[in-house]
Protein backbone atom coordinates (compact mmCIF):
# COMPACT_ATOMS: atom_id res chain seq x y z
CA UNK A 1 0.00 0.00 0.00
CA UNK A 2 1.53 3.26 -1.26
CA UNK A 3 1.04 5.81 1.75
CA UNK A 4 2.05 9.28 2.08
CA UNK A 5 0.68 12.15 4.05
CA UNK A 6 -0.78 14.90 2.10
CA UNK A 7 -2.06 17.05 4.72
CA UNK A 8 -1.69 18.21 8.48
CA UNK A 9 -1.54 14.84 10.17
CA UNK A 10 -2.73 12.40 7.14
CA UNK A 11 -1.24 9.50 5.37
CA UNK A 12 -2.07 9.49 2.51
CA UNK A 13 -0.72 7.83 -1.23
CA UNK A 14 2.59 9.32 -2.08
CA UNK A 15 3.69 13.26 -2.42
CA UNK A 16 4.12 14.55 -6.30
CA UNK A 17 6.21 16.97 -5.70
CA UNK A 18 6.32 17.97 -9.75
CA UNK A 19 2.61 18.12 -10.80
CA UNK A 20 -2.96 12.72 -2.08
CA UNK A 21 -21.13 10.78 14.83
CA UNK A 22 -30.49 10.94 20.32
CA UNK A 23 -46.34 13.94 28.01
CA UNK A 24 -43.60 11.52 29.57
CA UNK A 25 -45.64 11.58 32.32
CA UNK A 26 -48.76 11.14 30.69
CA UNK A 27 -47.52 8.08 29.03
CA UNK A 28 -46.62 6.72 32.32
CA UNK A 29 -50.15 6.79 33.52
CA UNK A 30 -51.02 4.52 30.34
CA UNK A 31 -51.35 0.80 30.74
CA UNK A 32 -48.74 -1.09 29.07
CA UNK A 33 -50.51 -1.62 26.01
CA UNK A 34 -51.55 1.24 25.06
CA UNK A 35 -47.66 2.92 25.99
CA UNK A 36 -46.70 0.72 23.46
CA UNK A 37 -49.76 2.03 21.04
CA UNK A 38 -49.12 5.58 21.66
CA UNK A 39 -45.33 5.42 20.99
CA UNK A 40 -45.33 6.35 16.94
CA UNK A 41 -43.30 3.56 14.78
CA UNK A 42 -39.46 4.83 14.12
CA UNK A 43 -38.87 5.85 10.53
CA UNK A 44 -36.40 3.91 8.32
CA UNK A 45 -33.36 6.82 9.11
CA UNK A 46 -34.57 6.47 12.93
CA UNK A 47 -33.96 2.75 13.03
CA UNK A 48 -30.50 2.66 11.28
CA UNK A 49 -29.82 6.22 13.48
CA UNK A 50 -28.47 4.11 16.45
CA UNK A 51 -26.41 1.95 14.30
CA UNK A 52 -22.42 2.81 14.04
CA UNK A 53 -21.01 3.46 11.67
CA UNK A 54 -23.55 5.18 9.61
CA UNK A 55 -23.53 3.26 6.30
CA UNK A 56 -22.20 5.80 3.40
CA UNK A 57 -21.55 3.93 0.46
CA UNK A 58 -19.38 6.76 -1.29
CA UNK A 59 -15.60 7.16 -1.43
CA UNK A 60 -14.31 7.45 2.57
CA UNK A 61 -17.35 5.62 3.15
CA UNK A 62 -18.50 2.74 5.11
CA UNK A 63 -20.23 -0.11 3.55
CA UNK A 64 -22.59 -1.85 5.93
CA UNK A 65 -22.99 -5.56 4.12
CA UNK A 66 -25.42 -8.45 5.05
CA UNK A 67 -23.74 -11.46 5.70
CA UNK A 68 -26.68 -13.69 6.23
CA UNK A 69 -26.99 -15.97 9.46
CA UNK A 70 -24.58 -18.55 10.36
CA UNK A 71 -23.87 -20.87 13.91
CA UNK A 72 -20.08 -18.97 13.68
CA UNK A 73 -19.04 -15.72 12.39
CA UNK A 74 -18.02 -15.77 8.71
CA UNK A 75 -14.66 -14.50 7.62
CA UNK A 76 -15.01 -11.80 4.86
CA UNK A 77 -12.50 -9.95 2.62
CA UNK A 78 -11.88 -6.91 0.73
CA UNK A 79 -8.99 -8.51 -2.08
CA UNK A 80 -7.33 -9.99 0.70
CA UNK A 81 -7.61 -7.72 3.52
CA UNK A 82 -9.98 -9.00 5.81
CA UNK A 83 -12.67 -7.47 7.07
CA UNK A 84 -14.51 -6.74 10.40
CA UNK A 85 -17.12 -8.83 10.77
CA UNK A 86 -20.16 -7.73 13.39
CA UNK A 87 -23.65 -9.46 14.35
CA UNK A 88 -24.70 -12.67 15.62
CA UNK A 89 -26.18 -16.30 14.60
CA UNK A 90 -29.24 -14.33 13.01
CA UNK A 91 -27.61 -12.45 10.84
CA UNK A 92 -23.36 -10.70 10.20
CA UNK A 93 -22.33 -7.96 8.79
CA UNK A 94 -19.34 -6.86 7.77
CA UNK A 95 -18.10 -3.12 7.98
CA UNK A 96 -16.12 -2.07 4.87
CA UNK A 97 -14.22 0.85 4.70
CA UNK A 98 -14.21 2.33 1.36
CA UNK A 99 -10.82 4.29 0.07
CA UNK A 100 -11.05 8.21 -0.86
CA UNK A 101 -9.44 6.92 -4.45
CA UNK A 102 -12.72 4.45 -5.34
CA UNK A 103 -14.20 5.02 -8.38
CA UNK A 104 -17.77 5.20 -7.87
CA UNK A 105 -19.66 1.96 -9.52
CA UNK A 106 -19.83 -1.77 -8.85
CA UNK A 107 -17.46 -2.99 -6.15
CA UNK A 108 -17.74 -6.25 -4.26
CA UNK A 109 -16.20 -8.49 -1.24
CA UNK A 110 -16.17 -11.94 -0.53
CA UNK A 111 -17.90 -13.62 2.46
CA UNK A 112 -15.92 -17.81 3.35
CA UNK A 113 -17.78 -19.42 5.95
CA UNK A 114 -16.64 -22.41 8.33
CA UNK A 115 -16.77 -24.95 5.37
CA UNK A 116 -14.96 -23.42 3.27
CA UNK A 117 -17.57 -22.21 0.57
CA UNK A 118 -16.64 -18.55 -0.21
CA UNK A 119 -19.35 -16.04 -2.37
CA UNK A 120 -19.14 -12.71 -3.85
CA UNK A 121 -21.31 -9.91 -2.08
CA UNK A 122 -21.68 -6.75 -4.61
CA UNK A 123 -22.54 -3.88 -3.61
CA UNK A 124 -22.28 -0.09 -5.09
CA UNK A 125 -20.05 3.13 -4.67
CA UNK A 126 -22.42 6.69 -5.52
CA UNK A 127 -20.05 9.54 -5.80
CA UNK A 128 -19.08 12.58 -3.65
CA UNK A 129 -17.48 15.41 -4.41
CA UNK A 130 -15.40 17.11 -1.62
CA UNK A 131 -14.76 20.67 -1.46
CA UNK A 132 -11.16 22.04 -1.37
CA UNK A 133 -9.13 24.06 1.18
CA UNK A 134 -5.99 26.12 0.16
CA UNK A 135 -3.52 26.27 2.75
CA UNK A 136 0.04 27.94 3.16
CA UNK A 137 2.91 25.87 4.91
CA UNK A 138 6.38 25.88 5.30
CA UNK A 139 7.69 25.59 2.11
CA UNK A 140 10.00 22.25 3.12
CA UNK A 141 7.22 20.26 4.22
CA UNK A 142 6.18 20.70 0.67
CA UNK A 143 8.91 20.26 -1.19
CA UNK A 144 11.05 17.44 0.57
CA UNK A 145 15.16 18.00 0.77
CA UNK A 146 16.52 14.32 -0.38
CA UNK A 147 17.42 13.61 3.33
CA UNK A 148 13.53 14.45 4.17
CA UNK A 149 12.38 12.36 1.66
CA UNK A 150 14.87 9.67 3.06
CA UNK A 151 13.21 10.18 6.34
CA UNK A 152 9.49 9.85 5.16
CA UNK A 153 10.09 6.71 3.37
CA UNK A 154 11.54 4.92 6.35
CA UNK A 155 8.79 6.33 8.25
CA UNK A 156 6.48 5.16 5.54
CA UNK A 157 7.26 1.36 5.52
CA UNK A 158 7.46 1.49 9.39
CA UNK A 159 3.47 2.51 9.45
CA UNK A 160 2.50 0.21 6.39
CA UNK A 161 3.29 -2.32 9.31
CA UNK A 162 1.52 -0.49 11.39
CA UNK A 163 -1.45 -0.24 9.43
CA UNK A 164 -1.90 -3.97 8.65
CA UNK A 165 -2.78 -4.77 11.84
CA UNK A 166 -5.56 -6.70 12.70
CA UNK A 167 -6.77 -8.26 15.84
CA UNK A 168 -9.89 -9.67 16.78
CA UNK A 169 -12.77 -7.48 17.95
CA UNK A 170 -13.60 -7.70 21.69
CA UNK A 171 -16.99 -8.99 22.61
CA UNK A 172 -20.33 -6.98 21.97
CA UNK A 173 -18.08 -4.22 21.12
CA UNK A 174 -20.18 -0.76 20.37
CA UNK A 175 -18.60 1.17 17.24
CA UNK A 176 -19.88 4.49 18.45
CA UNK A 177 -17.12 6.95 19.30
CA UNK A 178 -17.25 9.51 21.18
CA UNK A 179 -14.93 12.69 19.73
CA UNK A 180 -11.28 13.26 21.39
CA UNK A 181 -11.41 16.33 22.45
CA UNK A 182 -13.58 19.42 22.52
CA UNK A 183 -13.61 22.01 19.96
CA UNK A 184 -14.56 23.13 16.65
CA UNK A 185 -13.91 21.01 13.43
CA UNK A 186 -11.67 23.34 11.32
CA UNK A 187 -10.93 21.05 8.94
CA UNK A 188 -13.42 17.90 7.67
CA UNK A 189 -12.42 14.46 5.64
CA UNK A 190 -12.30 14.63 2.30
CA UNK A 191 -11.38 17.89 1.39
CA UNK A 192 -8.72 18.50 -1.18
CA UNK A 193 -5.75 19.71 -0.02
CA UNK A 194 -4.15 22.65 -1.93
CA UNK A 195 -0.36 23.56 -0.27
CA UNK A 196 1.49 26.46 -1.03
CA UNK A 197 -0.59 26.43 -4.29
CA UNK A 198 0.47 22.72 -5.33
CA UNK A 199 -2.54 20.27 -5.08
CA UNK A 200 -2.02 17.19 -2.98
CA UNK A 201 -4.11 13.89 -1.98
CA UNK A 202 -7.01 14.60 0.25
CA UNK A 203 -7.51 15.03 3.37
CA UNK A 204 -7.53 11.58 5.09
CA UNK A 205 -8.90 12.54 9.02
CA UNK A 206 -10.81 15.09 10.77
CA UNK A 207 -9.00 18.21 12.28
CA UNK A 208 -10.26 19.81 15.57
CA UNK A 209 -9.64 23.38 16.72
CA UNK A 210 -8.25 23.18 20.12
CA UNK A 211 -5.35 24.82 22.30
CA UNK A 212 -2.36 23.32 22.47
CA UNK A 213 -1.95 20.73 25.67
CA UNK A 214 -5.64 20.13 25.34
CA UNK A 215 -6.00 16.01 27.13
CA UNK A 216 -6.56 14.01 23.78
CA UNK A 217 -9.08 10.92 25.13
CA UNK A 218 -9.78 7.61 23.60
CA UNK A 219 -12.52 7.70 21.90
CA UNK A 220 -13.24 3.42 22.26
CA UNK A 221 -11.43 0.65 24.02
CA UNK A 222 -7.91 0.12 22.22
CA UNK A 223 -4.51 -0.58 22.42
CA UNK A 224 -1.55 1.14 21.56
CA UNK A 225 0.43 0.17 19.11
CA UNK A 226 2.39 2.85 17.67
CA UNK A 227 3.91 6.14 18.89
CA UNK A 228 6.46 7.97 17.30
CA UNK A 229 7.28 11.82 15.85
CA UNK A 230 6.85 11.51 12.37
CA UNK A 231 7.82 14.34 9.74
CA UNK A 232 4.35 15.41 8.63
CA UNK A 233 2.23 13.88 11.40
CA UNK A 234 4.40 14.89 14.12
CA UNK A 235 3.76 13.75 17.57
CA UNK A 236 1.95 10.52 16.97
CA UNK A 237 -0.13 7.44 18.79
CA UNK A 238 -2.23 4.84 16.88
CA UNK A 239 -5.01 2.97 18.98
CA UNK A 240 -6.50 -0.48 17.94
CA UNK A 241 -9.65 -1.22 18.77
CA UNK A 242 -9.87 -4.89 17.00
CA UNK A 243 -10.94 -6.08 13.38
CA UNK A 244 -8.70 -3.32 11.76
CA UNK A 245 -10.26 -0.49 12.86
CA UNK A 246 -7.45 1.75 14.06
CA UNK A 247 -7.04 5.08 14.85
CA UNK A 248 -4.65 7.45 14.78
CA UNK A 249 -3.57 11.32 16.46
CA UNK A 250 -1.14 13.43 15.03
CA UNK A 251 0.80 16.69 16.15
CA UNK A 252 0.87 16.25 19.59
CA UNK A 253 2.73 18.30 22.31
CA UNK A 254 3.16 15.51 24.64
CA UNK A 255 2.41 12.16 24.12
CA UNK A 256 1.53 10.33 27.68
CA UNK A 257 1.13 6.02 26.84
CA UNK A 258 3.27 4.08 25.17
CA UNK A 259 3.14 0.74 22.82
CA UNK A 260 0.91 -2.09 24.55
CA UNK A 261 -0.75 0.22 26.91
CA UNK A 262 -4.49 -0.76 27.03
CA UNK A 263 -7.01 2.48 27.09
CA UNK A 264 -10.62 2.67 28.11
CA UNK A 265 -12.95 5.06 26.36
CA UNK A 266 -12.10 8.47 27.88
CA UNK A 267 -8.78 8.12 29.14
CA UNK A 268 -6.29 10.51 28.24
CA UNK A 269 -3.50 9.19 25.44
CA UNK A 270 -1.96 12.57 24.31
CA UNK A 271 -2.24 16.41 24.54
CA UNK A 272 -3.23 18.87 21.53
CA UNK A 273 0.12 20.30 19.78
CA UNK A 274 1.19 21.98 16.30
CA UNK A 275 3.88 19.38 15.63
CA UNK A 276 4.75 18.12 12.02
CA UNK A 277 2.91 20.66 9.06
CA UNK A 278 0.87 22.21 10.56
CA UNK A 279 -1.11 25.90 10.01
CA UNK A 280 -1.21 26.16 14.18
CA UNK A 281 -2.29 23.93 16.85
CA UNK A 282 -5.12 21.17 16.35
CA UNK A 283 -5.90 17.78 16.56
CA UNK A 284 -5.49 15.98 13.54
CA UNK A 285 -7.79 12.98 13.66
CA UNK A 286 -8.00 9.61 11.64
CA UNK A 287 -10.27 6.12 11.33
CA UNK A 288 -8.59 3.51 9.34
CA UNK A 289 -11.07 0.34 8.30
CA UNK A 290 -9.61 -2.24 6.69
CA UNK A 291 -6.53 -0.33 5.86
CA UNK A 292 -8.80 2.60 4.33
CA UNK A 293 -9.23 5.79 5.51
CA UNK A 294 -12.61 6.90 6.35
CA UNK A 295 -14.69 9.75 7.51
CA UNK A 296 -14.82 9.71 11.39
CA UNK A 297 -17.98 11.49 11.44
CA UNK A 298 -19.68 8.27 10.75
CA UNK A 299 -18.76 6.83 14.20
CA UNK A 300 -20.11 10.46 16.51
CA UNK A 301 -23.73 11.99 17.53
CA UNK A 302 -23.66 14.59 14.96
Amino acid sequence: MHIRPSSPGFLSPALNRRGALLGALGLLALPATRVAAAAPAKSKQQQHSDVWPHASQVPGGVARLSLGPSAKRPEAFAGDVPLLVLGDAIEWTALVGIPLATSPGDASIAMRTESGTEKQIAYTVGAKQYREQRLTVPPRTVDLSPEDEARYERERAHLATVMATFTDLRPNASLQMRVPVPGRRSSSFGLRRVFNGQSRNPHSGMDIAAGTGTPVLAPLPGRVIDTGDYFFNGGTVWLDHGGGLLTMYCHLSRVDVRVGDVLKTGEQLAAVGATGRVTGPHLHWSVMLNRAMVDPALFIAA
